[in-house]
């Protein structure tokens, strides 16, 4: 009888215990809300602002495709990300090994910036299809003329500069009168240099 009463008693105890919580995966331990690592936004990749061409490297011979000795065309030009505020690039290409003095053999300005090259075999004259404006060189010309040194091997820098605005030129512009309105413009400039001899 006693056995039968324990019994019953039982019973109602575990009748009336609250029902066990379950938590959901309980196989992995819940992580508190403060601990939570958030998940990290996908990082842009951008090129460092540096120019190249793919036919040479820095320090290399330029071929003789890019010079009076061949085709006598502009090599291709590219270069990665600006500073911001750029609002315009101007390009420089100019032998300081010339006899006579440094001899520039191409300028460009007013490259928009948007733009990431110059395409191989850049058009002669004063203006180009981009609003881009093509100065005066040594030569007298508007346009690219290659590498023709007299005599040795001569280097020739390919100079890009990120500019802060426009320039108020025209195309009769030559190195000297690029580099006086560019002096309190200039955000970043970088450089390529190629060698060449006949």
């Amino acid at each position: 009888m006693k056995k039968i009463l324990v019994c019953f008693l039982v019973l109602i105890l575990a009748a009336c215990a609250p029902a066990p919580v379950t938590q959901p995966n309980a196989t992995a331990p819940v992580q508190p809300v403060d601990t939570l690592t958030p998940q990290s936004p996908k990082q842009e990749v951008k090129m460092v602002f540096e120019i190249s061409s793919p036919a040479f490297k820095n320090g290399e011979a330029i071929p003789a495709d890019f010079s009076c000795d061949g085709r006598d065309v502009s090599p291709a030009l590219t270069w990665g990300e600006p500073p911001a505020g750029t609002q315009s690039f101007a390009l420089i290409m100019d032998d300081p090994d010339a006899p006579m003095g440094t001899w520039v053999h191409w300028i460009i300005f007013n490259i928009p910036a948007s733009t990431r090259d110059l395409k191989e075999g850049a058009p002669a004259g004063q203006n180009l299809s981009d609003g881009s404006l093509q100065g005066i060189t040594s030569a007298g010309s508007n346009g690219y003329h290659g590498p023709c040194p007299p005599s040795g091997t001569h280097r020739y820098f390919f100079k890009l500069y990120a500019l802060d605005s426009m320039l108020a030129l025209g195309a009769d512009a030559d190195k000297g009168t690029l580099l006086a309105a560019m002096e309190a413009h200039i955000l970043a400039n970088v450089e390529l240099m190629g060698t060449f001899k006949h």
